[in-house]
């Protein structure tokens, strides 16, 4: 099978710098932060600026938008978290993970990601650890607890589980952990590629991990739990086709396909039942990020997708057709 997705519409007045995360939000808009300081929030529609946020000092390097999408967690490169209210365009909470003043051992956040059921986000450290914080805006940034992994590596990205009950984090040596919230413990780790995991993404219904490599590969992982607790079977589907590192990558709402982008200046979209891909794009740079519309695909149409990257452009990628 193969598939077509057409540029469907560009942004109009595009980021000074690489764009280093992205999302798509259950409201229809992407959200975009980039090297250049800034977020800004895209109509979805007409590819204009909805609304921004004041440009920070530092690249804006993660990102993380509530399941309703009300709500935009983002993070700078020296450890600024930050929460936006989309709807009000209000900041309802800041914090500075670096200032060891406030936190004895205090670690700057690198990767951040909501927890979706609220109330706390997670975020990455230098040393290989995963920190919870408080997401609630009287008491935002709040550590509440520390999640060891034993490696005192890199955290690359950390992502929520779709029901919220587990967090992975990918580091630097290619390790995944995952960690189960409500009894704070590493219930899993996957050492299945040879270099960096840059990207993790998660099926909806949290069975399925799927894991972005500078080794050049992606991952699929079976993450599911038995009654036992046992972890599921681990890898078991390996996606090969990019030429340079996998920098993203993004399941879809219906699990049945996947997006990566690479810096081999292309993004691929993966059938994972029969692990390949149908679709290679070639954009103008290194791909950054790619997000999913959360929003179910018409029948017969294969979704939509949002990318950036290196020339700070957002783009909307839809389906042609269901392919042949």
């Amino acid at each position: 099978m193969s598939l077509a997705f057409l540029n469907a519409l560009e942004c109009k007045e595009p980021h000074s710098d690489a764009i280093w995360d992205i999302a798509w939000t259950a409201n229809d808009t992407a959200i975009s932060v980039s090297a250049d300081g800034t977020v800004k929030q895209w109509n979805s529609t007409s590819g204009q600026i909805s609304q921004s946020r004041p440009p920070h000092t530092l690249a804006i390097i993660s990102l993380s938008v509530s399941p309703d999408g009300r709500n935009a967690l983002y993070n700078s490169l020296d450890g600024t978290t930050c929460l936006w209210d989309l709807q009000t365009d209000s900041l309802l909470g800041q914090h500075a993970s670096y200032d060891r003043t406030a936190v004895e051992g205090a670690e700057p956040s690198w990767s951040i990601s909501l927890n979706p059921k609220g109330g706390t986000y997670a975020g990455t450290t230098g040393s290989g650890n995963v920190n919870i914080y408080s997401a609630n805006p009287e008491s935002f940034g709040t550590r509440q607890s520390v999640l060891l992994s034993g490696r005192n590596k890199h955290g690359m990205d950390c992502e929520h589980s779709p029901d919220g009950s587990r967090v992975a984090l990918a580091t630097e040596t290619g390790q995944v952990f995952i960690f189960d919230l409500e009894s704070g413990t590493l219930t899993s780790t996957y050492s299945t590629h040879a270099m960096a995991v840059r990207s993790l993404s998660w099926s909806s219904d949290g069975q399925l991990l799927l894991t972005a490599s500078e080794d050049k590969r992606l991952i699929l992982h079976d993450v599911r739990s038995g009654p036992s607790g046992k972890p599921g079977s681990g890898a078991v589907a390996t996606l090969t086709g990019h030429s340079s590192w996998v920098l993203s990558n993004d399941i879809s709402p219906d699990g049945r396909l996947a997006v990566s982008g690479s810096a081999d200046k292309t993004i691929k979209v993966w059938d994972l039942a029969a692990r390949a891909a149908v679709s290679t794009i070639q954009d103008s740079g290194e791909v950054w990020g790619v997000a999913w519309r959360p929003k179910p695909s018409a029948t017969g149409s294969a979704g939509a997708f949002v990318s950036g990257g290196e020339d700070g452009h957002v783009r909307w990628w839809r389906s042609a057709g269901t392919g042949a």
